[in-house]
């Protein structure tokens, strides 16, 4: 595989993990009591983007890099799985 091919899998993953890692340490206006005027109270306080996009960064390197161990120590791949699931009976 070339460098395109491990940065485009590294692209999808940082890009689900974003969306999983964003609800997290998230503070609506309400629970403050501070709702601005004009807003709803459920919107949230202030931006936590960069707190988020750093821990998206860490979890995602963190899963690419088990991946890549996986499959280069322990030569795993995706043919490998149904190995690890049980037989059907």
């Amino acid at each position: 595989m070339s460098w395109v091919t491990y940065f485009a899998i590294y692209f999808i993953v940082w890009w689900i993990t974003l969306f999983a890692v964003l609800p997290f340490g998230l503070k609506t206006q309400d629970e403050n009591e501070e709702v601005t005027l004009g807003t709803v109270s459920s919107a949230p306080r202030g931006p936590h983007v960069l707190r988020a996009m750093l821990w998206t960064t860490l979890v995602s390197m963190l899963i690419c890099a088990s991946a890549y161990g996986l499959a280069t120590w322990l030569d795993l791949g995706l043919d490998d799985l149904p190995h690890f699931l049980p037989e059907p009976k």
